[in-house]
């Protein structure tokens, strides 16, 4: 027996049983769960209906994040899937599904961050130059030493001064790990299987 959505199967709302009087469709079958796990990437082509195909993600191991309050989205990979309010069975298994607290790495935002404001986000204090904490590995490819016109400093003035800018403090302490919880807000198992769009500020005391 496959998995049908047909209703032919189900009871009437008095409570009577149906009498089967025709077979079962194909417009009214159902697919499994595709269950996708973490791990490297594996995608599946699904045949459907009109011949069309679909993407089933069976194991993914990297995403679309996106910040709400800063309006960007970045890829980057999923580390470990840390809590699910659902079961703790797909936490043990790994399993992306919606609403998953998955933990991702945070090098990409934090990247667009210092870019974008030219202020610091999530660096361990190692060495002070020209006010800014600068990693000991390459200050001089750091991008908040780069040397820029006065124009260009004061429109990064300009975004200093939005309400965007200030980061919260339990995010900055996540920054300096490098590592943020996020929800995921997409079933990944979709055709967009790497639209999983996440809350990086407002769900991070779950």
């Amino acid at each position: 027996m496959g998995i049908a959505r047909d209703r032919i199967h189900k009871r009437a709302k008095t409570g009577a049983r149906r009498e089967r009087n025709r077979k079962k469709r194909k417009f009214e079958l159902g697919r499994p769960a595709a269950m996708t796990k973490l791990g490297a990437k594996r995608v599946h082509t699904v045949r459907v209906r009109g011949g069309n195909i679909k993407l089933r993600a069976m194991r993914l191991d990297q995403g679309n994040f996106s910040w709400p309050s800063q309006a960007i989205s970045r890829k980057t990979k999923i580390i470990d899937v840390v809590y699910n309010a659902s079961s703790n069975e797909l936490v043990r298994t790994k399993t992306l599904v919606k609403r998953a607290i998955v933990q991702i790495d945070g090098a990409p935002f934090r990247q667009w961050f210092e870019a974008h404001y030219l202020k610091e986000l999530g660096r361990r204090k190692v060495v002070s130059k020209k006010g800014h904490t600068v990693t000991q590995e390459n200050p001089e490819e750091d991008i908040l030493l780069k040397k820029r016109s006065k124009s260009a400093l004061k429109k990064y003035e300009t975004r200093q001064a939005l309400p965007q800018a200030n980061v919260e403090e339990p995010l900055k302490e996540a920054f300096v790990t490098g590592r943020l919880l996020v929800l995921c807000q997409l079933c990944s198992c979709k055709r967009n299987r790497y639209r999983v769009h996440e809350k990086l500020d407002k769900d991070m005391a779950f």
